[in-house]
């Protein structure tokens, strides 16, 4: 059974930081392609940060320079730092295997995703 499971999400203030991470098991062997993406409330999902098998990144302008993603290929989980962060980062954050990042994947999976939310 395949499984994403983000966890790190929580409440802090303007300017804070926090790290994300999203654990991979069951059929999604390997999450060395992936996306998160975010939610906010009355908003349609965006992406966020992305990255390649190669190790290319690619990062939403209005995240640039404050959000970092990152993968550990030993423990099939990837990262997602964020600091600075503004209320506007205010989100359901998920993240995302799928036919976009690998040609290993033809349906896309999702996990259930983890609630930040940045105070001012």
């Amino acid at each position: 059974q395949a499984q994403l499971v983000e966890s790190g999400g929580g409440l802090v203030q303007a300017g804070g930081s926090l790290r994300l991470s999203c654990a991979a098991s069951g059929s999604i062997f390997s999450i060395n392609a992936m996306g998160w993406y975010r939610q906010a409330p009355g908003k349609q999902r965006e992406l966020v940060a992305g990255i390649t098998s190669g190790g290319s990144t690619n990062y939403a302008d209005s995240v640039k320079g404050r959000f970092t993603i990152s993968r550990d290929n030993a423990k099939n989980t990837a990262y997602l730092q964020m600091n600075s962060l503004k209320p506007e980062d205010t989100a359901v954050y998920y993240c995302n295997v799928g036919p976009r990042w690998s040609p290993f994947y033809g349906v896309d999976y999702w996990g259930k995703g983890t609630l930040v939310t940045v105070s001012s």
